[in-house]
């Protein structure tokens, strides 16, 4: 083989490689980016329980939502009610928009029977008579080291369902009623 062949070789090789070291940075920014599964994390606040329910495109399996419906339960009746899925998908989206994908919730109130319902509005002016915890529609939350001012303006964001800010009680309601807002 004469010097030009092998000097051309040099050059084709070197071009191969310099070509496919190219794409290596699309190769791993996409392995990188590829989505992971989230997790929608709840503390019970109340009683203690911990759930971490897994969530895809597809949304959340028909078991997943029954252990999310037992978390959500009635703490004083022990009622437990089928809860809107729409709700889970709301604290995704939350969790998102605050950078806090797999964050944990703080839940403090979840769906309510009518008869908690009507003691608790007893005790307080800021229970609704048709609230929709009784609907399995709303829950109240915060989540631990974030300023619920952030919380409630993620919630906004979305415009959509009902978002109460409570400051004085520590948390945040959202429901997946009307798009509405209020300051408890």
């Amino acid at each position: 083989m004469n010097n030009t062949n092998l000097s051309r070789r040099k050059w084709l090789s070197l071009g191969g490689i310099m070509l496919g070291a190219s794409f290596l940075p699309n190769i791993a920014s996409a392995i990188v980016s590829t989505p992971r599964p989230m997790t929608l994390r709840i503390r019970s606040v109340n009683t203690g329980e911990y759930l971490e329910a897994p969530y895809s495109a597809g949304g959340f399996g028909s078991s997943t939502l029954g252990r999310l419906n037992q978390i959500m339960r009635d703490r004083h009746t022990n009622q437990v009610r089928r809860i809107d899925p729409r709700l889970f998908l709301k604290m995704t989206q939350i969790q998102s928009r605050l950078g806090m994908r797999n964050s944990e919730i703080q839940l403090l109130s979840g769906y309510r029977s009518a008869q908690t319902n009507a003691r608790l509005r007893s005790r307080s002016r800021g229970v609704a008579s048709n609230s929709y915890h009784i609907q399995g529609m709303a829950m109240d939350f915060y989540i631990q080291g974030v300023p619920l001012a952030r919380i409630k303006s993620a919630a906004e964001s979305l415009n959509n369902g009902g978002v109460g800010y409570y400051p004085r009680s520590h948390f945040v309601h959202v429901d997946t009623g009307p798009a509405r807002t209020w300051r408890g």
